[in-house]
């Protein structure tokens, strides 16, 4: 799962890097993404890459309330995460420069969708999926609750998270320990995401069983109470997983 799906964003980027055009790559954490990081960043210093034309977009950062991020330096800080699993990985003479590495602010979340479109938006974005089936954070709701397309369209801004997130988080990246875990999010909106030329999903949990099936069933019929069901509708959609966990019909 990690080599192929490295294979598919090194191959994207090296394209557009080729011909001397920046790429944007919408990024994701947790431990899914661990050893695609490494194997991407090998393959960029081997290649010799000219990194200075790629900028990066993480779908999200932890905040500690409505309007504050987590520090850098806190164990869960999605910043410390990606500079540690990638950004610092990449040989320094290849000219990726911290100010093309970008996260959603929670004190101005509705400045982040107006920065990628600036951009030129996002090329290819990586995800994974919550044993929910939320992607970033963007939280299952009713039909009762939001429409299918108002859900589509919603933006980066600040939530706070579901219970299911925060235990899933405990279990997976905080050791067990839910002090841990902060109780709130900026996220990247359904509407970029689903505005990304191409998307990657990848799983390799078993507990990732349900919310993909469950999508499957629906035969690409999206509802906010599966977020990642959205994602069988776009035009460039790729999912890979690990048949050794997941088991799908």
């Amino acid at each position: 799962m990690s080599s192929v799906g490295a294979s598919i964003i090194y191959d994207a980027v090296m394209r557009k890097l080729a011909k001397g055009e920046r790429f944007n790559l919408g990024l994701a954490t947790g431990n899914t993404m661990i050893l695609l990081y490494d194997e991407l960043a090998d393959k960029f210093n081997r290649a010799r890459a000219d990194l200075s034309l790629l900028s990066t977009w993480n779908l999200d950062e932890y905040a500690s309330d409505a309007r504050t991020a987590v520090p850098h330096d806190h164990p869960l800080s999605y910043w410390k995460y990606m500079h540690e699993m990638l950004f610092a990985k990449f040989d320094p003479s290849l000219g990726f420069r911290e100010e093309n590495a970008h996260f959603p602010e929670p004190a101005s979340p509705e400045t982040y969708d107006p920065a990628i479109a600036a951009a030129g938006g996002l090329d290819l974005q990586l995800l994974g999926i919550g044993f929910n089936g939320h992607i970033a954070f963007n939280e299952p709701m009713r039909e009762d609750e939001i429409s299918v397309e108002a859900f589509g369209a919603l933006p980066t801004r600040v939530l706070p998270l579901s219970k299911e997130t925060i235990e899933q988080n405990t279990a997976v990246t905080a050791g067990g320990d839910s002090s841990l875990v902060p109780r709130f999010a900026a996220t990247m909106g359904m509407a970029p995401i689903l505005a990304a030329k191409k998307c990657l999903l990848l799983a390799c949990f078993a507990e990732q069983t349900a919310p993909l099936s469950a999508i499957f069933a629906r035969d690409g019929a999206p509802t906010p109470f599966l977020p990642a069901s959205y994602l069988w509708r776009h035009p460039d959609y790729r999912l890979i997983y690990t048949t050794d966990k997941i088991a799908l019909g």
